[in-house]
């Protein structure tokens, strides 16, 4: 059964478009592991400082992978000093139909 969520990062002032080219970079190597179903980045219509990412993988063992990955260690290790909180905040989703 695939894996789902979804994260959120306040960008600190000033810290947007680093946190944004952080994000894109991060989205072209996530999409490329091979468990990656759906990885989308947003920022919410009336606060372009909270990013809202969309996330699949295929399952539980393509999530495992992906928490593994060096990319996402840096990313998670690099956000800390540019969102509210120094991370983002991740809520696992269920499908429902």
């Amino acid at each position: 059964m695939a894996k789902s969520l979804y994260a959120t990062l306040k960008a600190l002032p000033g810290k947007r478009e680093t946190l944004r080219d952080l994000l894109t970079k991060l989205a072209g190597d996530v999409r490329a592991e091979p468990g990656c179903e759906r990885f989308m980045v947003y920022t919410l219509a009336s606060d372009p400082d909270l990013f809202h990412v969309e996330e699949t993988y295929r399952d539980d063992a393509a999530f495992e992978a992906h928490m593994a990955t060096k990319h996402g260690r840096v990313f998670n290790q690099t956000i800390t000093p540019l969102v509210e909180g120094g991370g983002s905040e991740v809520v696992f989703l269920d499908v429902v139909i």
